[in-house]
């Protein structure tokens, strides 16, 4: 919790002291779509091992962004669709490329009972390291997907383009629920830049927790997406 309030007073003192940039910088429109053999979302399928098709909108001013983004999903209890709404600020602090953000993920044809739909409070950062960079994330929710109660995500991810089209990345992570939700995951991937506007995503998914479910086994995903 006080990793937390450290998180919300940075946001508060970014934004006061980013109104300058704000004005300086018109606004700016960039749209995503792509489709995916499977949507995995911190290694576990949210489409049941099938096909993803999204897509999404962002407004950039400066430093500050806000932006949508809509997916199908399969819960296997009538839920078919996800919507997301985010909102945050990048300051650069040194060497530092940080990320300020709150996102509300939200589903449609939810069942009755539990709360499917969920909102994170994001703390990032990268720094550059040779051609690549490092990078970490915290996510914090007071309420989980399903009223699962407090919840945190932690990770550390990096990247390295390999040439002019090829980039490796990767990523290790921990979702700590408080309702018996703990799990380990990783990814490590390659991805391959047909033009300045289309890339594709190769990438090997997993966790530690198989016993949780099919969703939560290893599997590859390779996803197209082109932003324009």
């Amino acid at each position: 919790m006080n990793a937390l309030k450290i998180a919300l007073l940075a946001a508060t003192a970014t934004v006061a002291m980013g109104g300058a940039a704000l004005a300086a910088d018109a606004p700016s429109v960039s749209f995503n779509l792509g489709a995916s053999t499977d949507y995995v979302f911190r290694g576990v399928s949210q489409t049941d091992g099938q096909a993803q098709v999204f897509g999404g909108a962002d407004l950039t001013a400066g430093s500050f962004y806000a932006g949508t983004w809509l997916s199908n999903v399969d819960f296997n209890n009538g839920t078919n669709m996800e919507y997301d709404l985010y909102v945050g600020y990048k300051p650069q602090v040194g060497p530092v490329a940080m990320d300020l953000g709150v996102l509300r993920y939200g589903y449609t044809n939810s069942p009755s009972g539990p709360d499917q739909d969920f909102y994170e409070i994001k703390v990032a950062g990268s720094v550059p390291v040779g051609k690549g960079s490092i990078g970490g994330a915290v996510y914090y929710s007071p309420e989980f997907f399903g009223e699962t109660g407090v919840a945190t995500y932690v990770e550390l991810n990096g990247s390295v383009p390999v040439d002019d089209k090829w980039t490796l990345s990767g990523a290790i992570g921990h979702q700590d629920v408080d309702y018996n939700g703990d799990y380990n995951t990783w990814n490590l991937g390659v991805g391959y830049a047909l033009t300045d506007h289309i890339g594709l995503d190769l990438r090997y998914f997993d966790t530690d927790e198989h016993g949780f479910g099919k969703i939560y086994d290893g599997r590859v995903a390779l996803a197209l997406k082109a932003t324009y």
